[in-house]
C-alpha cells in the first residue's frame, strides 16, 4: 500500500491505496502534492466485504445507471456505489467524515471518484468549503458560476461563453469547489471531479457573479429575491441535509456567500445573445 496526497481547494487529501490504483487516477494528477499534513484520509482496498451488520439506509440517488446508497452503521456513515444494480464499492467513515475505507470486489475508478468526492464535501462543510454541482468559466481574471437542475444547459451555457466571450476558459464543468477567505474574498477552485467534461485544473480564481439557468423563449437576466438564491444555492451543493454538523456548516457558509456574492437568474436561450447578456449584467 502507497500514499498519495492530494490538495483540493487548499485541503490537502490522503489516498492509501495499491500502487496500481494510482495510475488509472488520472484526474487527480494535476492535485498531486508531497506528503503533508492531511484534513482527511481514505483508505483503498480491493477485497470482498459484505455490508455491515445493523446497517440502515437513509437515502439514496441513481442517474445513468449509477446509484449512490447513503446509510449509517451505529456511528458510523456507510455509503454504497452501485453500477446498473451491481455494487461497485463500499464507504465506510468516521463520524466527522475524515477517515474512510473504501473496500471494492474489483477496481472501479467510478468507486474511487464517489469517496473522494463525497469524503472530501462532508470533512470540509465546516470549514467554509462549498463543493458545487455547477460549471464554471473564468474571463479576464474572473469567475462565473452557472448553476440549474441537471439538463437545465450549464455546460452548454459554458460552451456560449468559449466561443462567443474573447478571454474565457473552462475551470470545471461539474464539481467546482468554493471558499469563503477570511478576507471577504470569494474563490473558486478547479477539482478532479468534472462529471462527463475531462477539465481538471489545479486553479482559482475570484467568484464574481453565481448565475442561475431557466431556459425560456427570450433571454432575460435579473437579480434573484435571497430567499430564492438561498434555495437555489443550496439546491446545488453537496452534503448530508440531515446531518446537524453538516447542515450547519452549509447554512453558514450559504448565508455567508449571498453577503458577499450576487445571484441572478439568467432565463435563456442557448445561444450567443445569453452568454453576451451573462457577462454584461452578471456582476
Amino acid at each position: 500500500m502507497n500514499i498519495h496526497y492530494y490538495n483540493v481547494a487548499g485541503h490537502v487529501m490522503a489516498v492509501q491505496a495499491p500502487e496500481v490504483l494510482f495510475a488509472r487516477l488520472d484526474n487527480c494528477l494535476p492535485f498531486e502534492v508531497p506528503p503533508s499534513s492531511a484534513l482527511l484520509t481514505l483508505l483503498v482496498e480491493v477485497a470482498e466485504e459484505p455490508l455491515p451488520q445493523n446497517w440502515s439506509e437513509e437515502w439514496r440517488q441513481e442517474e445513468d445507471g449509477n446509484e449512490i446508497v447513503c446509510g449509517h452503521a451505529g456511528e458510523h456513515p456507510v455509503f454504497i456505489f452501485c453500477h446498473h444494480g451491481r455494487m461497485i464499492g463500499l464507504l465506510t467513515t468516521s463520524a466527522d467524515y475524515r477517515t474512510g475505507r473504501l473496500v471494492m470486489p474489483r477496481y472501479a475508478k467510478l468507486a474511487v471518484d464517489n469517496a473522494m468526492m463525497i469524503t472530501f464535501a462532508l470533512a470540509t462543510a465546516c470549514a467554509d468549503t462549498l463543493l458545487f454541482h455547477a460549471s464554471v468559466v473564468s474571463c479576464h481574471d474572473k469567475a462565473y458560476m452557472f448553476l440549474g437542475p441537471s439538463g437545465t444547459g450549464k455546460s452548454t451555457h459554458s460552451q456560449l461563453w468559449i466561443k462567443h466571450i474573447e478571454g474565457s476558459r473552462l475551470i470545471n464543468d461539474d464539481n467546482p469547489v468554493v471558499r469563503l477567505q477570511d478576507d471577504g474574498r470569494v474563490m473558486v477552485y478547479g477539482s478532479p471531479w468534472s462529471g462527463k467534461t475531462p477539465c481538471y485544473l489545479q486553479t482559482n480564481c475570484p467568484l464574481c457573479a453565481i448565475v442561475w439557468l431557466k431556459q425560456a423563449p427570450h433571454n432575460r437576466i435579473s437579480r434573484l429575491h435571497p430567499i430564492d438564491a438561498y434555495a437555489a444555492l443550496l439546491s446545488s451543493i453537496s452534503g448530508k441535509r440531515w446531518d446537524r454538523r453538516v447542515a450547519d456548516g452549509l447554512h453558514h457558509s450559504v448565508n455567508r456567500l449571498l453577503s458577499l456574492l450576487p445571484v441572478h437568474q439568467l432565463e435563456c436561450l442557448p445561444d450567443a445573445e445569453a452568454a453576451q447578456i451573462c457577462y454584461e449584467n452578471g456582476e
